[in-house]
């Protein structure tokens, strides 16, 4: 055991004193009485010329003796110190995402995490550094390296959760790059452990602590929202929504459908749906709902759970318009066919690109290598521009062996049983180029790729369709008609305004403007300055719900949503997984150096007690 404050023994001399006061004799009082035949021994007592008297056996002096020497050992401030050592360096990370916000804990998780962290600020040695980060839409530096405990209570209290998914990668990164090299430093996690693959830092050999937030996972949440063309009736809109239940037990709710046309102060309310879903499953449903003008389409459960964050999700929807296809071919029938089945396609079709095609939405290039290349969307069949890629080699007979069933390019189509002749692939030694992601894939290189070069957005397919039995699969109508979903300008506009909550609104601008303003859900208003800018960008939209942008003579509406399963998915991990072989279990382990004298403190306060109740007791 050690003590802070060592020099308060001092004040143990006053144990002494108390026992002074038993030995000296009581004044007497003296009283006139008729006989003293029965005073004898009291008289003998107030007789003695001693001023002291034998130290007798008395429980009050036991107990206030106990009560002083209680006392001072909480004025010393003991404790006891662990075998860890004390660190130098404490990284505290706060995890600041919308699972955070749950309320099994009182009065949320993220209330708790904060508590627990100020304990560790209490505890702090004056030698110690601390830093502390928020890790909620993006990471934030809330407190310096500093020993000031003041500072570091004021950073805590100043840290509040946003309504986004986990991102704890940019935070462990940042407290890496602090506690490298450095013995002694800790980083300290206070989260729920809803995150996501942390592979990156399996060999990195963190030295981080795991303080698991949460106790359980009662939440029923909406994970997806989509509007589209109802395709049994085109003068109506399909409204996707995924409801999911994550905990172990049946959740009932209602879910409720609304509609806010553009510029309308309100929202009515179109339909409401009660559902009962078993625990663990999901129920997908679908709205029906004429739409006349362009506007906002909003989903809301009316059920109580642990999590209200995933409890509603807005969608912008914009009216549809017909979309303008050329296709540049020499003749491939199936491709033309499967593009005049996609609803809402005008096509042309011509055997060279001409100056026309600027009038297109994009272009369907299919084998052909044209003089000057389109400066719209373009979906191209085994032809390559080097300002795409590099250099390409050819494969044959590629072995299809993955595919981002997740990209909306690739939505309900599979490969299975496909087989190409031969293909061209980027050549291995440059890789996929860094515009694109792989979205079908061979052993050798990508098959498929798809991404947005500056404003152009591109797919490219390596093979010619002629030479496999693609056509010949229910995923080749699917993939073009996904295709022109996303190639068409109108709805890359659509799928824009619909942004995860945390990540940045961009909005290309037709024309300069000066400056630009965005409404909050909350009511707040932003000012940007964009003078010389050629693009808004606007990155604070921490909060779900539906935000509006005015930029000159142009208004916009955009929607940020949670929409993330892993996130609705609140039930606390014991462990954190970094990659195959790496585990962080949550500690136990208690704040080193804990002070007694609060424990010493209540029972001196137990005694106190005691001791009137005793006195009470023997008088009355």
């Amino acid at each position: 055991m050690s003590f802070l404050a060592p020099f308060a023994f001092a004040f143990a001399a006053s144990i002494p004193v108390v026992i002074v006061f038993y030995l000296l004799k009581r004044k007497r009082v003296v009283k006139l009485v008729s006989s003293t035949l029965l005073w004898q021994k009291f008289l003998a007592d107030t007789q003695a010329s001693a001023p002291f008297q034998k130290l007798r056996k008395n429980w009050l002096l036991y107990l206030q003796l106990l009560l002083l020497a209680l006392a001072v050992l909480a004025l010393t401030r003991p404790f006891f110190a662990t075998e860890a050592q004390p660190a130098q360096l404490r990284v505290v990370i706060l995890d600041g995402s919308a699972s955070m916000q749950a309320t099994d804990e009182s009065p949320s998780r993220f209330e708790r995490a904060r508590v627990e962290a100020l304990k560790w600020v209490d505890s702090l040695e004056p030698t110690d550094q601390m830093v502390v980060l928020l890790a909620a839409a993006n990471t934030e530096v809330k407190q310096s390296a500093t020993s000031e405990k003041a500072a570091l209570r004021r950073a805590l209290q100043a840290c509040a959760p946003a309504d986004s998914p986990t991102r704890l990668v940019p935070a462990l990164k940042m407290a890496e790059s602090l506690v490298r090299d450095r013995r002694s430093a800790e980083i300290h996690l206070f989260s729920d452990g809803a995150v996501g693959d942390l592979t990156e830092f399996e060999n990195k050999a963190l030295p981080l602590i795991y303080h698991k937030v949460g106790q359980r996972a009662e939440n029923l949440g909406i994970t997806a929202l989509d509007a589209r063309a109802n395709p049994e009736d085109p003068t109506q809109r399909a409204i996707y929504a995924g409801v999911a239940n994550f905990s172990s037990n049946t959740l009932s709710a209602d879910l409720e459908l609304y509609f806010q046309a553009g510029g309308a102060s309100s929202r009515t309310l179109l339909e409401t749906r009660p559902l009962t879903i078993p625990g663990g499953q999901a129920a997908p449903q679908v709205f029906k709902s004429l739409q006349e003008s362009d506007g906002v389409f909003s989903v809301r459960l009316t059920g109580r759970d642990d999590l209200a964050a995933d409890n509603e999700a807005s969608i912008v929807s914009l009216l549809p318009k017909p979309v303008s296809v050329l296709l540049v071919t020499r003749g491939n029938r199936l491709l033309e066919k499967a593009l005049r089945a996609v609803g809402g396609v005008q096509l042309a079709v011509a055997n060279d690109l001409a100056d026309a095609a600027a009038t297109f939405d994009f272009v369907v290039l299919d084998g052909v290598q044209p003089g000057e290349w389109p400066k719209g969307n373009v979906l191209a069949f085994r032809t390559v521009n080097t300002n795409w890629i590099g250099r390409v080699s050819s494969v044959e007979g590629p072995v299809i062996v993955d595919w981002k069933s997740t990209h909306p390019l690739l939505r309900y189509a599979g490969f299975d049983n496909v087989q190409i002749v031969q293909s061209l692939t980027p050549d291995p030694s440059i890789g996929t180029p860094p515009w694109a992601i792989a979205i079908l894939e061979a052993p050798q290189a990508p098959l498929i790729l798809a991404g947005d070069l500056g404003r152009q957005r591109l797919v490219w397919v390596g093979f010619d369709p002629l030479e496999s039995n693609w056509p010949l699969r229910v995923s080749f109508p699917i993939f073009i008609a996904n295709a022109v979903d996303w190639l068409n300008p109108a709805n890359a506009k659509s799928s824009q305004l619909l942004i995860k909550a945390g990540d940045p609104f961009r909005l290309a601008l037709a024309e300069p403007v000066k400056t630009a303003e965005v409404k909050s859900p909350d009511g707040k208003t932003t000012m940007l300055n964009v003078e010389g800018a050629n693009e808004i960008i606007f990155g604070e939209t921490a909060r779900r719900g539906v935000y509006h942008l005015r930029a000159g003579t142009n208004e916009v509406a955009f929607a940020a949503n949670l929409l993330d399963a892993a996130e609705s998915n609140i039930l606390p991990r014991d462990e954190l997984k970094f990659g195959e072989y790496t585990r962080v279990a949550a500690t136990t382990v208690q704040r080193t150096n804990m002070e007694l004298w609060r424990t010493l403190a209540a029972i001196g306060l137990a005694v106190l007690l005691f001791e009137w109740w005793w006195y009470h007791r023997r008088t009355v």
